[in-house]
């Protein structure tokens, strides 16, 4: 990523972090973002937490209304991604 970006990106995420409440990260992020744009990440978190618990596509579908590219890209998240939405997700459900 180029300079501006990172940087963009770290002031960004700093902020975030500096967020100390639930109310304060909604506010936060109500204001940042577009309903649907919410929305989208929301569903997309919601499969990523169905597929770390091995429910099946059309289980999937069903509840989230989300289509099976939107699952498909975030089954990916698991085989290529970081690695911290799975850890994250699965210290969420050990606490549950």
């Amino acid at each position: 990523m180029a300079g501006r970006g990172r940087k963009r990106r770290r002031a960004m995420y700093d902020t975030i972090l500096k967020l100390s409440s639930y109310e304060e990260c909604c506010d936060f992020f109500d204001d940042l973002c577009t309903g649907k744009e919410l929305e989208a990440l929301e569903q997309r978190f919601e499969v990523a937490r169905m597929l770390a618990q091995g429910k099946v596509y059309m289980d999937i579908m069903k509840e989230t209304g989300a289509s099976s590219a939107t699952i498909s890209r975030v089954k990916r998240v698991f085989s290529d991604g970081t690695g911290c939405m799975d850890k994250m997700i699965r210290q969420s459900q050990e606490k549950e």
